[in-house]
């Protein structure tokens, strides 16, 4: 089963839940769906440093995603230009 993985929005969001909430951080969890540990990990992350909490480890899969999407297309283009073009240049030179 893959690991699931949530956006700093979400971590962040439900540790203030648990900061603001009369319940229990293992009632919010619960609420939540995670882990009673994982949401206690959270709290400790997000407090526990002067650098902004939840930042990753790197580049996020998604953008080097669309990053490489992009670069695709335009790798795309050059070689349909280029195509069109010695077809063109063929043509004029028989």
């Amino acid at each position: 089963m893959p690991r699931k993985t949530y956006s700093a929005e979400f971590k962040a969001e439900a540790v203030e839940l648990v900061r603001s909430s009369p319940s229990s951080a293992r009632a919010v969890a619960h609420d939540l769906g995670l882990s009673p540990t994982m949401l206690n990990r959270w709290c400790r992350e997000a407090q526990g440093s002067s650098k902004p909490a939840f930042q990753g480890s790197g580049t996020p899969r998604d953008q080097e995603l669309a990053r490489l999407k992009r670069e695709l297309a335009q790798v795309k283009k050059e070689r349909d230009f280029l195509r069109d073009a010695a077809t063109y240049f063929a043509k004029e030179s028989s």
